[in-house]
């Protein structure tokens, strides 16, 4: 895997109205995106900091991948992302090499990305998430 960046740290956290100004205020930049994406259950705010982005993530279901990480191990750093070309040659290949997927092909993530992630029982604990940008193409 050969990404190109960092394309953003996620951050659960329980209310993004409580977090946002926090954020705003430590990095000295506005959040210039809120988005819902319902297939995960999730509401994404997002800070740009140079090419690398802050995305918190507010659970919209308790029963949801973030509220469940919020009720297991409370509010912080979720996961790490990089961006990638080729995801689903990047997915195959760490298949290959024997890497435990959670997603076997890319889905549709926030901002338009194509996402897909990696357990974290076949990454040291992290849980890593691979984007890449269709129009990118």
């Amino acid at each position: 895997m050969q990404p190109s960046h960092i394309e953003h740290i996620g951050i659960a956290v329980k209310s993004l109205d409580a977090v946002i100004p926090y954020y705003e205020k430590m990095l000295g930049t506005k959040c210039y995106s809120i988005e819902e994406v319902p297939e995960q259950k999730v509401r994404t705010a997002f800070f740009k900091i140079g090419q690398t982005k802050i995305e918190l993530l507010e659970s919209t279901d308790p029963e949801g991948p973030i509220g469940k990480f919020i009720e297991k191990k409370g509010e912080g750093v979720q996961h790490i992302a990089f961006a990638v070309e080729g995801l689903q040659d990047q997915l195959n290949t760490l298949a290959e090499e024997g890497i435990q997927l959670i997603d076997k092909q890319p889905r549709k993530g926030a901002e338009g990305l194509n996402i897909a992630f990696l357990h974290p029982k076949s990454t040291f604990g992290v849980l890593t998430e691979l984007c890449e940008d269709p129009n990118k193409k």
